[in-house]
């Protein structure tokens, strides 16, 4: 049976759909949808092939659609997507993860998790996040006070992983009732001199799990490139090597736990894009040990965008497939693992996030 890669690309107008078979050498794009509306997050379950992307502002309001016909209709819904009478309204929902139980969380701005468990009609508040200690001393990042990275456990619907910009990382095991900060290794430079490692108060840019169920993480910082061995228990600099200790987005390679691809910009302060101007994505097979950039494709000396922290993906094809989108509207894609690289979509609205999906036709 012949297999068909879908790329799934979130926009700041809109969702798009670009599809190839399993060469990737060819693609055909489609969209916009969701009604333009400014999409932060779009993801697939991989096992209905269902389509949801998570995005509104103030002024539309939070909302996830759903396709179950690969982008041909869509509907939406935000009912249960509020805080309780009183709280700050929910602005937008900025990241979608569905569960090893298929329940399908989102995680919003003012920072919080919602799950819902009918297939994204009707949403109930997780609200054990929100009731840990440290809450009425979380910051907004940049982009605010944003639930952007969702890890769910693949085989334990109860442990779920989060990043949080700018309150760090957090876990459960209870399927949210209770959450533990995980933070211990990771640096917070804009913090006072002496209170560089808190508890929490981390600025985690995104945060993704390793496959193989050994309990790896991976996350790009504000301040530095870590990895963790232990559910993120505890957190390891794998930076060294690399052109830059800030950067956005990180994705893992499908099979490998070693492998891991991530884009460092110039710094956080200097303009936060391609390091002079040169485009590359930077892999690593041994888990951060050694990187290499990958160049082959990309444009160089004039290359001063920036790619968002959900906009890199890989695909479960062999070889794997990696895909990247930038704030200027490029979407970049390899067909063998990161070694050469081409545009498949330039003209696209600002990108936000970039998922795959894999399935038989």
């Amino acid at each position: 049976m012949a297999q068909q890669v879908i790329v799934l690309v979130g926009t700041r107008k809109g969702a798009f759909l670009l599809a190839s078979d399993s060469a990737r050498r060819s693609w055909e794009l489609r969209g916009p949808f969701c009604e333009t509306w400014p999409t932060n997050h779009v993801v697939a379950d991989s096992q209905s092939g269902t389509i949801y992307a998570g995005g509104g502002n103030e002024w539309f309001g939070p909302a996830v659609w759903k396709s179950t016909d690969l982008g041909a209709s869509w509907s939406h819904s935000s009912q249960g997507l509020a805080y309780e009478a009183g709280q700050a309204p929910v602005k937008s929902v900025w990241s979608l993860a569905v569960a090893a139980d298929g329940s399908l969380y989102a995680g919003v701005e003012p920072a919080g998790l919602f799950r819902s468990t009918d297939g994204g009609i009707s949403w109930s508040h997780i609200d054990g996040l929100q009731k840990h200690p440290s809450r009425p001393e979380w910051n907004p990042g940049g982009a605010g006070l944003i639930l952007h990275s969702l890890v769910p456990d693949p085989v334990d619907a109860k442990k779920i992983w989060v990043g949080i910009s700018a309150a760090g990382v957090f876990a459960t095991e209870d399927g949210g009732t209770t959450w533990e900060a995980r933070n211990r290794g990771t640096r917070a430079d804009f913090m006072p001199e002496g209170q560089n490692y808190p508890e929490f108060g981390q600025c985690v840019h995104c945060l993704v799990m390793a496959p193989g169920g050994g309990g790896r993480l991976y996350q790009q910082n504000h301040c530095g490139m870590y990895r963790s061995d232990d559910g993120g228990r505890n957190w390891a600099s794998i930076e060294e090597g690399l052109p830059s200790s800030f950067g956005f987005p990180a994705a893992v390679h499908p099979r490998d736990p070693d492998g891991l691809y991530l884009i460092p910009l110039n710094g956080d302060i200097k303009g936060r894009f391609m390091p002079e101007g040169n485009a590359a994505v930077y892999r690593t097979r041994d888990a951060g040990a050694n990187w290499e950039a990958r160049r082959t494709g990309l444009p160089q000396g004039s290359a001063y965008f920036n790619v968002l922290r959900q906009a890199m993906a890989t695909d479960t094809l062999e070889p794997a497939g990696v895909y990247f989108g930038t704030n200027a509207g490029g979407l970049y894609a390899s067909n063998d693992e990161g070694e050469s690289w081409d545009c498949v979509a330039p003209h696209l609205p600002t990108i936000t996030s970039v998922e795959t999906l894999v399935i038989e036709r």
